[in-house]
């Protein structure tokens, strides 16, 4: 008499012929996947099916990290509370002193017969994404010709000089940034009043001040901002910090590095300023070899 095992007990093919099925099976799906995309449908027929289970089995997690952020935000917001209205009691102050500093200035320029300080507009832009050029440092911000942006406009943030706009498209601008190795801004030291030439090198975070005599009275750590005496930016904007000066008695000039003042490539939004002030026109120089006496034009 044949015995055979119960019918609970048949396992059907053995577990080779299993595993070398559902691979070929799983090697047509991926394939038939990757070339034809067929399954995409299907995925996302399962995923609109299993969403309403997978958002109910998150809710605690959510609700969990909600509260625990809630609590924190409140905690960061005190903190932060505390510090700004100490802040603002502080800045009270020193903008008081500020504004009667200004109007003994302005007494002065006018007791002087000094042209009156040029106060440009400005206006908020955004940085939409840097340029496709990985040899200069470029921006495009969103303010164009049709917000009242011009070539040559400063570009400023909270902490300084960022760079000047090259050119204007009707609803974009793009911005050179002052460590491109073509901007030249006219510096000049904080401390001292001494006047100079920055130069960007092509590459973040770097300045280098050229043609500097080497016993020229410059330090480590000492603010260099915009002269103004170029026609192009507005003076007193923070440009860079020395960061070391290099002298040697082999060469005429000092080697000065710095590094920019302002958030060059760690902020989103920048503010641009208007044109500068208008100057009048320079003067030309007289003609060399003119007529000498007795000579006709």
């Amino acid at each position: 008499m044949e015995y055979s095992p119960p019918p609970f007990f048949k396992r059907g093919p053995n577990l080779v012929t299993r595993l070398t099925l559902f691979s070929l099976l799983s090697l047509v799906l991926l394939f038939a996947d990757a070339r034809f995309r067929y399954m995409e449908d299907i995925r996302a027929v399962v995923g609109v099916i299993l969403y309403p289970f997978q958002e109910l089995v998150d809710t605690p997690a959510r609700m969990a990290r909600g509260m625990a952020n809630y609590f924190s935000l409140q905690s960061t917001l005190r903190g932060e509370n505390t510090r700004l209205r100490e802040e603002a009691f502080v800045n009270a102050g020193l903008l008081q002193k500020q504004q009667d500093l200004i109007a003994e200035n302005e007494n002065l320029r006018e007791l002087l017969h000094l042209r009156p300080r040029f106060e440009p507009s400005s206006q908020v832009a955004s940085i939409l994404y840097t340029a496709r050029d990985p040899f200069v440092r470029q921006v495009v911000v969103d303010k164009g010709a049709s917000d009242g942006v011009v070539p040559g406009a400063p570009v400023i943030d909270t902490l300084g000089l960022v760079g000047q706009v090259h050119r204007v498209y009707p609803w974009a601008s793009e911005v050179v940034l002052i460590t491109d190795k073509e901007q030249v801004i006219p510096v000049q030291v904080v401390r001292n009043g001494l006047r100079a030439v920055i130069f960007g090198l092509g590459y973040d975070g770097a300045l280098e001040v050229r043609f500097m005599p080497v016993n020229a009275d410059v330090e480590k750590g000492d603010l260099l901002v915009t002269s103004g005496i170029d026609g192009v930016y507005p003076s007193g904007l923070p440009v860079a910090f020395v960061d070391s000066v290099e002298r040697n008695a082999a060469y005429p000039f000092a080697r000065i590095t710095c590094r920019p003042a302002s958030g060059v490539r760690s902020y989103r939004h920048v503010m641009v300023l208007g044109t500068t002030e208008d100057y009048p026109e320079r003067p030309v120089a007289p003609e060399q070899g003119g007529p000498g006496p007795g000579g006709k034009d």
